[in-house]
């Protein structure tokens, strides 16, 4: 039985190997940040992620609006494990999405995959809203060896 070209690094299409690493690796974190643009201004906000097939999900808190940014539109996500230790062949990694984004309800299994939400945001009780993000565009960056671990920035 022929093997999916997509998992196989000599045959799959360069887009698709980077969009696997990516997931590969935003499935070794839990957290990261959304980026988009709220009143014509940038803002980073922290999320929740999990790995949902060939998308990702996201939880963020309702209660500071800046999911009705993120809805309909498009968005960055980054996550890495800058500043964590690791495996010393591990490196040090980041990970960029950009696509659109849409709000869903989570199936029980997406549920259960996010874990225990928060009790609070900001002092505020954490009231969860889940977010879809397709990726159009995916970017991985890798450090390995030499000062990766200890320079985060790789100078």
């Amino acid at each position: 039985m022929p093997s999916d070209p997509r998992k196989d690094p000599q045959t799959a299409p360069a887009g698709q190997q980077d969009r696997d690493r990516a997931f590969e690796l935003l499935a070794r974190v839990p957290y990261g940040r959304v980026a988009t643009s709220m009143r014509a201004l940038p803002f980073l906000a922290s999320a929740r992620h999990i790995v949902a097939g060939e998308r990702l999900l996201l939880r963020v808190h309702r209660g500071l609006g800046h999911h009705e940014a993120c809805i309909g539109s498009v968005v960055a996500y980054g996550a890495d494990n800058l500043g964590q230790e690791g495996p010393e062949d591990e490196g040090q990694w980041s990970v960029q999405c950009v696509g659109t984004c849409e709000q869903v309800e989570p199936t029980t299994a997406e549920l259960e995959l996010f874990g225990p939400a928060p009790h609070y945001s900001d002092d505020d009780l954490f009231d969860p809203v889940y977010l879809r993000v397709a990726p159009q565009f995916v970017t991985v960056h890798e450090l390995r060896g030499g000062s990766a671990h200890s320079s985060p920035c790789g100078v």
